[in-house]
């Protein structure tokens, strides 16, 4: 969170070194931590603490043990390009006033350290005062969050005998899941459960020939792809939802990049091959787009996050779906290719001109810029937990077997490559204290695991699906 002036994204943070509370304050008691942050924490705190300071319902005290919440989280902050003295330039200018963008994570924990709420602040909008936008986003859903109703606590009691589960797929929620097991792992030591991000189609492989006790996939079809017939043998739960966002590394160009799907299909085809094309600028008016070639970026792994991608261009755009199709390993004409959501930014990070597809938060923790998407109602719509959240809302219903396609979701505010991402589980599991296991982790993640999954960018299931998706768990044997 450093620029090439030290501290200079905290200008104007008000340090408010003591807090003045009575006593006797109304609102719930609540005790901020130092964010862990690459530049000066403290006085991020500080500015969190302020805004946090002018609601009525919040009572900050200065310790954890007067505490009944405890807020605490990270992130970070850089500079995404240099204000233009003219607007419709997308290039640096030479006045050197720097735009931000970023990010924090938040939580909140109750007395026992266990995290019931969380949230990742990004700002609306490119802002010299980031942390000042950052710090108002966190109080206001802070606020709200204290006013509501605490999550109950997993009813599947751990395992009492050691045991190891084994996972392995997508990488699309692997951020999540790679936190959901730490924490799943320190309150059941007994449960050596372990994931590998090996990408949805080796997953799924490995969980059909018995080397997994669980594969993961964003693609609701996986198993009937890789294994027609066998669909009944297993359980398909979802998990979370996310979004894959087209990730840019143009430069000079500050500016979010609007994309229709006809351009996205028509860069992923080989037809638009240049940045300055007449399809993109039409959409980019106020940006003035260079005459680069378009490095274009692929998976090269069976990926649940291609199959999105795909599923999407499949859906809005004439011609794909016959073309090309929706599928986790798309046989692409153009374009480099790289394994895994890591691999995919990594290399669109390195070379300049690029474009890639990736889950959303990987294109946060690589400071990338990522571009807004024309969804069905005709809107650019930039992704984020709101657009994503009203993705899953507008969405059509959820059927009995938990598959359902998310993308292209009606609704002016709907993010529209959003999609669920699910864990495949046999229905049946013959050794009593490895299905105790399976069926013990399912249950905490749709409990607290769900509460954490915010704070990484993916938005938390409906409770009517999670009530749906414990009874058919109950049903595993």
């Amino acid at each position: 969170m450093r620029n090439a002036s030290g501290n200079r994204w905290i200008a104007g943070i008000v340090c408010c070194c003591a807090l003045a509370i009575p006593a006797a304050a109304a609102g719930k008691r609540l005790f901020v931590e130092p964010f862990t942050t690459k530049a000066a924490p403290e006085k991020l705190r500080q500015y969190v603490i302020a805004e946090l300071s002018k609601l009525p319902a919040v009572h900050l005290v200065s310790s954890e043990a007067d505490a009944d919440d405890i807020l605490g989280g990270g992130g970070e902050i850089w500079i995404k390009g240099y204000l233009s003295l003219n607007p419709r330039s997308g290039r640096l200018p030479s006045d050197g006033t720097a735009v931000y963008s970023g990010y924090l994570s938040v939580e909140l924990k109750n007395g026992k350290g266990e995290t019931w709420w969380s949230y990742l602040a990004t700002p609306e909008n490119d802002t010299w005062d980031i942390s000042k936008e950052l710090a108002k986003r966190i109080a206001k859903h802070v606020a709200a969050a204290l006013e509501q109703d605490r999550p109950p606590s997993p009813s599947a009691a751990p395992p009492q005998t050691a045991i190891a589960i084994r996972g392995a797929g997508a990488t699309f929620p692997y951020p999540v899941y790679a936190k959901w097991l730490t924490n799943y792992r320190r309150a059941n030591p007994n449960v050596d459960i372990s994931y590998e991000a090996v990408g949805s189609e080796a997953g799924i492989r490995r969980l059909l020939d018995g080397s997994a006790d669980f594969g993961a996939s964003d693609n609701p079809q996986a198993i009937q792809e890789l294994s027609p017939g066998d669909e009944g043998k297993y359980l398909l739960v979802p998990s979370v939802v996310g979004a894959v966002v087209p990730i840019v590394n143009l430069p000079g160009v500050t500016g979010d990049i609007c994309f229709t799907p006809e351009a996205l299909a028509g860069i992923y085809s080989g037809t638009i091959a240049r940045w300055n094309d007449p399809v993109l600028r039409r959409s980019n008016k106020d940006i003035s787009l260079p005459d680069l070639p378009i490095v274009v970026v692929h998976r090269t792994d069976g990926s649940g996050t291609s199959y999105a991608w795909t599923d999407f261009l499949s859906k809005t755009v004439p011609g794909w779906k016959s073309r090309t199709g929706a599928s986790l390993n798309p046989k692409w004409p153009v374009g480099r290719s790289a394994s895994g959501n890591e691999g995919v930014a990594s290399l669109v990070k390195e070379m300049g001109g690029s474009i890639g597809y990736v889950e959303y938060i990987y294109a946060l923790q690589h400071h990338l810029n990522f571009g807004k998407v024309r969804n069905q109602a005709g809107k650019f719509v930039a992704a984020s937990l709101e657009s994503i959240g009203t993705a899953v809302d507008r969405a059509a219903p959820m059927a009995d077997d938990f598959k359902i396609s998310i993308v292209n979701a009606p609704g002016e505010g709907a993010y529209p490559i959003a999609s669920f991402t699910w864990l495949v589980v046999p229905a049946r599991i013959a050794d009593e204290a490895r299905r105790a296991a399976v069926v013990g982790f399912l249950k905490w993640m749709l409990g607290p695991g769900q509460a954490q999954s915010a704070a990484l960018g993916y938005v938390g299931l409906p409770k009517e699906l999670v009530k749906r998706e414990e009874a058919a768990i109950d049903g595993i044997r």
